[in-house]
């Protein structure tokens, strides 16, 4: 149902590009709106993941100089069955994460230096899982292609007025400006749908690779408190990367709080209590099969 809902809400984002581009310049200018979203997700397509990994400075590491996560992430993409991802670290106080790629073969996950030093090893395998999970369902590049269309909508509302004058154009001035208002204000509603719909698969993915609902659930709270008390810059500078994290990296600036790209987190962490209340007694503890440390001590990394 998720993957329905998904796709008819990228579908109405297309189409909402589309129908802005035919009333901005007609027929000719629904076909220039096409050509645009072409060329941007072309190039999102193939450069999206380098630059979202140097937008937040993010560096690779190997199993010389990160042993521990990359053995970790090693053993939960086997239980995936997904192909090994290149594991990143960016040196950067929030605890948070997101994953990047155009698909499975090519895609790399980042943590912050804030999680590794804040959660334990169990939580941290939870945040990993939920991060493959985006890898496997193939989220990595849906909402690039969301975020580029959306990116492109509200390009083309910035260039309204250049079109109010145009023959082609059926709504005059009056609705040229209405355009201008109403036009990222709705692809950015469609956005957040869709990145919040696959948050909830990919919480519920992530639980299943490491069989561990409660401490995806454990990390989550633990990474909400922490991100809301600690600023990332890169975050802030770059706010159309926020939908990439498990948790909004955005600090409350300007209208940060009231369009969230995330679910609820009461409501995460409540889907995954429930979710662990159905799983039998023995597919819990330890279920990526990777050593736990345990108890509530600060991240093995830390």
């Amino acid at each position: 149902m998720s993957f329905a809902r998904t796709a008819l809400l990228m579908a109405a984002m297309t189409g909402l590009f589309l129908a802005i581009g035919y009333m901005l310049g007609g027929t000719g200018g629904m076909m220039i709106a096409f050509a645009i979203a072409a060329a941007m997700n072309l190039f999102a397509y193939w450069n999206s993941d380098r630059m979202v990994l140097s937008m937040h400075g993010a560096r690779q590491v190997d199993a010389q100089s990160a042993p521990e996560l990359v053995s970790m992430v090693a053993a939960l993409a086997r239980r995936a069955d997904l192909p090994m991802p290149k594991v990143y670290i960016i040196d950067n106080p929030q605890p948070n994460a997101f994953a990047t790629g155009r698909n499975p073969e090519n895609a790399a996950v980042a943590a912050t230096t804030g999680l590794l030093r804040t959660l334990n090893r169990s939580e941290i395998e939870g945040v990993m899982a939920h991060e493959l999970a985006h890898v496997k369902n193939r989220d990595t590049l849906t909402m690039t292609i969301t975020a580029t269309i959306a990116g492109a909508i509200s390009m083309l509302a910035n260039f309204a007025l250049f079109f109010g004058g145009n023959r082609n154009n059926p709504l005059g001035l009056i609705g040229t400006i209405l355009v201008m208002i109403f036009a990222p204000m709705a692809a950015m509603l469609v956005q957040m749908a869709i990145s919040r719909t696959r948050e909830f698969a990919a919480d519920k993915a992530g639980a299943e690779i490491s069989g561990e609902p409660l401490a995806l659930a454990s990390a989550l709270e633990k990474l909400h408190l922490g991100a809301g008390r600690t600023v990332n810059e890169a975050a802030e500078d770059n706010p159309a990367t926020a939908h990439m994290f498990i948790v909004n990296p955005l600090h409350g600036r300007a209208f940060d709080s009231l369009f969230s790209t995330h679910p609820r987190m009461e409501e995460r962490i409540a889907r995954l209590e429930a979710m662990a209340d159905r799983m039998p007694p023995s597919a819990t503890p330890g279920g990526s099969g990777i050593p736990n440390s345990g108890g509530s001590r600060r991240g093995p990394w830390g």
